[in-house]
Order: structure tokens, then C-alpha cells, then sequence
């Protein structure tokens, strides 16, 4: 079986910066894309930020300049650089992640790990 687990998470001021990793396991043949969502109290979850298989990557425009995907093919991990942080941040984050075993192609979701940006 494959998983996925974020870690990372926690409280921030506004203005600070926090990282967080999703680090995926199991019988991996192949990942695909990968992608952050988060989802705040009372709101649809929404795409952040994904990353293909071939490094392209694309963002919300509500943390264009600020949020950096990125992913290291060697530990089966992508990470979200998240700098400048504001209360609307706030969320719970999940990793999303599009992934091929011998068996079958799955999408992924990760368990989530909440963000809170406040002073």
C-alpha cells in the first residue's frame, strides 16, 4: 500500500515562514504530479500548488511569490516553502499525489497537517 504523510505544520506569526513535507511510502513504481491543497474552516479545499513529474510547476494566485513547491525524486518527497504568511493562510494542508504501483495508477491524499497563521 502507498502513503502519504505531511509533517511540518504548526503556529506562525504573520510574516514568518514555515515548510512542510510530504514524504510518500510503499510500493512505488512512479509518482506523477504532486500537489498541495488546504482547506480553511467553512471553505471548499483548494489547490495551492502542484508540481509535475517534470519539474513544472504552478500556483494559486493567492500565494504566487510567496509559496515554492518543489520535490526530491530520490526520497519520494515534495516539500511547500511557505514565506510571508498571512492570517488567511490558516488551513488545514494536504499532500495530493498522483502515483503508479506494479498493480494499479492511484490518486493519494495525505492525512493533512494544519497551519495556523496568528499573533
Amino acid at each position: 500500500q502507498v502513503q502519504l504523510v505531511e509533517s511540518g505544520g504548526g503556529l506562525v506569526q504573520p510574516g514568518g515562514s514555515l515548510r512542510l513535507s510530504c514524504a510518500a511510502s510503499g510500493s512505488i513504481l512512479r509518482i506523477f504530479s504532486t500537489g498541495w491543497y488546504r482547506q480553511a474552516p467553512g471553505k471548499q479545499r483548494e489547490l495551492v500548488a502542484g508540481i509535475t513529474s517534470g519539474g513544472s510547476t504552478y500556483y494559486a494566485d493567492s500565494v504566487q511569490g510567496r509559496f515554492t513547491i518543489s520535490r526530491d525524486n530520490a526520497k519520494n518527497t515534495v516539500y511547500l516553502q511557505m514565506n510571508s504568511l498571512k492570517p488567511e493562510d490558516t488551513a488545514v494542508y494536504y499532500c495530493n499525489a498522483d502515483i503508479s504501483t506494479r498493480v494499479v495508477r492511484t490518486n493519494y491524499w495525505g492525512q493533512g497537517t494544519p497551519v495556523n497563521v496568528s499573533s
